[in-house]
């Protein structure tokens, strides 16, 4: 390969390795023996919090060993057992026959719903006799009831897609909920500190509401009892019922969506408020794992999941939304007063001295006495009121100065081996 052709190609794979992504979907599309277990995982919205994790391990059944247990279950069960299939770790063939000790245990994404108890979420993976793999649930008294059949699918180190022979059934997983219908959503919002909005739901009538949109798909986005007592929130008391009633409705949308779905969001979000009058609409921008609500007018971090549980979810959020519809025209919070300098004196009219001759110019690098030495700049104020526009622009500057600095590094190490 020509010297001068090296730079291309490490620019290329700096880039191949900054945009590494994974389909979960489209990868068990292409394979007919897994199109229940992919419907499912495309139904409890599993594909998208796949799809968004970095290194993962999907432990795939085929139709057969898949609908043995998902034929008897609701969704929410079943989601809690494709849950304990999805290893947050990466785990291929060779990784599973080279275990230290010959066994190890692996957190799941069932851990992560804050229902798994123990070791209840966590997968037991041992290498057994004659070149076999067992898994088995790492709860205490626990058999090995599966084993590994064969490999589907790797990206190396980012997601690897196994198939095992059977179920991985933990104690207890496939006891099902309480319908959605029957969760004491009040209790639940109140319990994560999010008592003044559950106050509000309940005196402006909404529970009924609530209630009733929750057995088909709800999300709801609380507000913490210090969003009410931030800064310029607006004075609840001074709007109309009809105002109260459809901001409260803001915070809710008829659409069962966890945070893997959250991530991939890219339409706006309707919301219980939403009609023919105004859009009442949220968008969605993503940093790493934070997840941050905007309304247009201001914007929220999801602060905690406070359930996840097929077709409802709650979460708590660190300010109140608020619709431009109904806040658009109020007036903004009120500035920090600057520092009031004295007015300059009135000139007196007094006979003009003779011109002293000009000072020389200060040596370079030295400041006149009394000026500040570290005040800030006109470009570091704008920069920092800049730093509250829209999160989804700074994932996209973070991506591309990610790519930049690759690339240049790439080039600067090109250039080096060739001097």
């Amino acid at each position: 390969m020509a010297p001068s052709h090296l730079p291309l190609l490490l620019l290329l794979l700096a880039l191949s390795a900054a945009v590494s992504a994974h389909n979960i979907t489209d990868i068990l599309a292409g394979n007919p023996d897994y199109s229940d277990f992919n419907s499912f995982l495309s139904q409890t919205h599993l594909a998208d919090e796949i799809n968004t994790r970095q290194t993962i391990t999907v432990l795939v059944l085929n139709n057969a060993a898949f609908s043995a247990v998902a034929s008897k279950h609701p969704l929410s069960v079943i989601k809690n057992l494709l849950s304990l299939h999805i290893l947050l770790d990466y785990f291929d063939n060779t990784k599973l026959h080279q275990i230290t000790n010959g066994t190890t245990l692996s957190t799941t994404l069932y851990q992560t719903t804050g229902t798994a108890h123990g070791n209840v979420g966590s997968v037991n993976i041992t290498d057994l006799k004659g070149g076999k793999v067992g898994f088995g649930s790492a709860a205490p008294g626990s058999k090995l009831d599966s084993t590994y059949t064969k490999s589907v699918k790797q990206i190396p180190y980012n997601i690897s897609v196994i198939e095992i022979s059977a179920p991985i059934v933990a104690p207890g997983i496939l006891a099902a909920p309480p319908p959605s219908a029957d969760v004491n959503i009040t209790a639940l919002i109140e319990k994560a500190g999010c008592k003044t909005f559950a106050s509000l739901i309940v005196s402006n009538g909404l529970v009924k509401t609530f209630q009733s949109t929750a057995g088909k798909g709800l999300t709801i986005f609380a507000p913490n009892d210090e969003a009410f007592k931030a800064r310029g929130v607006p004075d609840l008391s001074k709007l109309t019922n009809a105002d109260v009633v459809s901001l409260l409705q803001y915070h809710a949308t008829a659409k069962y969506l966890p945070v893997g779905s959250l991530k991939t969001m890219k339409d706006s979000i309707n919301t219980l408020a939403s009609n023919g009058a105004g859009k009442f609409d949220l968008t969605v921008s993503v940093a790493g794992d934070s997840v941050t609500l905007h309304t247009g007018f201001d914007s929220s971090r999801i602060a905690d999941t406070v359930l996840d549980s097929t077709p409802l979810s709650i979460f708590t959020v660190d300010n109140l939304l608020l619709p431009p519809e109904l806040f658009a025209k109020s007036p903004s919070p009120a500035p920090v007063p600057e520092p009031v300098t004295a007015p300059s004196p009135s000139p007196v009219s007094t006979p003009s001295p003779s011109p002293l001759p000009a000072s020389p110019p200060a040596p370079a690098g030295e400041t006149p006495a009394g000026a500040p030495a570290d005040a800030p700049s006109s470009v570091a104020e704008r920069s920092s009121s800049a730093s509250g526009k829209s999160d989804g622009v700074h994932v996209k500057a973070s991506a591309v100065l990610t790519v930049t600095v690759t690339a240049l590094s790439a080039f600067v190490i090109s250039a080096t081996f060739m001097s």
